[in-house]
């Protein structure tokens, strides 16, 4: 009688855990949904085709690739530092890291503005480049989170490689930097181009830094995110929710790439 209490028990808490499994892909399935099955087909393609879109698509693919090159050429070796030593204030230093993830967007942007209204700031705007309110802008507000997040998903792929074979090439004759670059580097590979995709994607969909720090500006800085709120804001519902889909298809084949590349805590 006990044994079949047991399996009774057993049964019932894995429907318990697949329903609610179930039950949070249906609630997301369904609200995605909702914004695909609200377009029609025409409407869509019309928008896509539009000079507004096509700018907001060409904007994001520039502004978000550059992002990305420095995040990830300054994440690498941030990243190898968290992985592989331990130094004083190592805590503090892996907290400051997640901080611009998980504090509100919107901080970023107040911050950027804030800086460049210091002396260094407004030196740096006027002798080297103009960052508030600018396009080049955009770069600077993307930058923030999707630096943590490059870090943070970087740190997961040194994280997989045993640190006994940098030591192994090391007694081999290897010197620290040579082990980390013809082991290391190559082993990780797959999880440095996952959490490479991933920053793309999250430096694509950010939005709060970049209106707080650059505006919304038809055609200035009009990346994806800021499309949305500017035709919503405006009422054209079938324009912001075809953009919307747009950042959908991007965000889908972002993470499709990343579990194919075995990528993973891409967010921790």
């Amino acid at each position: 009688m006990s044994e079949v209490r047991a399996r009774a028990q057993a049964s019932l808490f894995r429907y318990l855990v697949i329903s609610g499994l179930g039950l949070m892909v249906g609630i997301i399935t369904i609200t995605l949904l909702s914004i695909v099955t609200y377009l029609s087909a025409s409407e869509f393609a019309s928008a896509v085709v539009s000079k507004e879109v096509l700018f907001a698509v060409r904007l994001t693919a520039i502004t978000t690739t550059i992002t990305t090159g420095v995040a990830v050429l300054l994440g690498i070796p941030a990243s190898y530092a968290l992985s592989r030593y331990r130094f004083p204030l190592h805590a503090l230093i892996d907290t400051i890291i997640d901080l611009p993830i998980v504090l509100p967007p919107l901080v970023a942007g107040i911050a950027l503005l804030v800086f460049f209204q210091t002396g260094i700031g407004q030196w740096i705007e006027a002798h080297i480049m103009p960052f508030v309110f600018t396009t080049q802008g955009i770069v600077l507000a993307q930058f923030v989170p999707a630096a943590s997040f490059s870090v943070r998903a970087l740190k997961s792929a040194f994280d997989g490689v045993d640190p006994r074979m940098e030591q192994v090439a090391r007694t081999l004759g290897c010197t620290e930097r040579q082990a980390f670059w013809r082991v290391t580097l190559p082993l990780a590979r797959n999880g440095l181009v996952a959490g490479t995709v991933m920053t793309w994607a999250r430096a694509a969909g950010e939005f709060g830094p970049i209106l707080m720090f650059c505006g919304a500006t038809r055609f200035k800085t009009e990346v994806l995110p800021i499309a949305v709120f500017l035709n919503m804001s405006v009422g054209n519902v079938g324009m912001a929710l075809s953009v919307t889909v747009i950042l959908l298809i991007l965000a889908t084949v972002a993470l499709l790439t990343f579990r194919k590349l075995g990528g993973r805590g891409y967010l921790w």
